[in-house]
Order: C-alpha cells, then structure tokens, then sequence
C-alpha cells in the first residue's frame, strides 16, 4: 500500500484537516497496530516506511504525533466528518 507523503507531526487543528483526509487509512493502520499490541517501531517502520533504527527520535515523534491525531478522529473528529457529509 503507497504511503501518502506525510510530515513528521499531523497539523494541529480542532478541525478535521485536509491531511486527516488524507491519512484515514494511515490512521485505521496505526489504531489497529496499537489495538495488537505491536511494536511502535514495526508499525513505524511498515506504516510510513521510516527505520527506526536509522533516526530513532524522528520515528517517534511520527509515530506518537500520528497516533495520538488518530485517536482524536476517533473522539471527536468523526463528528466533523459526519457534518461535512450531511451538509
């Protein structure tokens, strides 16, 4: 599966991002890694293609910064998308 170009951090919006759109199924794939409990470092390395073990800190920060924005779609920004949708 490609991956979108994606950056280091997702924006930080109270919206949902045309990046979220983007990467809802970066997003799915992250959730479902986390929810199997598998390796950060695994899931980094087969989701956004970045080796851990080359730059350690930057896979992190990608990985922890995805995963968190992932989780908020799953707390709040669904609801924009159920909005823009019936609009």
């Amino acid at each position: 599966m490609p991956v979108p170009s994606f950056n280091d951090s997702p924006p930080v919006s109270d919206n949902v991002t045309d990046y979220d759109e983007r990467h809802l199924a970066t997003y799915l794939r992250l959730l479902d890694a986390a929810a199997e409990g598998a390796d950060w470092r695994g899931a980094v390395k087969i989701i956004f293609e970045v080796d851990p073990e080359r730059n350690l800190a930057r896979a992190k920060k990608i990985y922890e910064s995805h995963l968190a924005r992932a989780r908020w779609m799953t707390e709040q920004g669904y609801r924009h998308l159920f909005r823009a949708s019936s609009t």
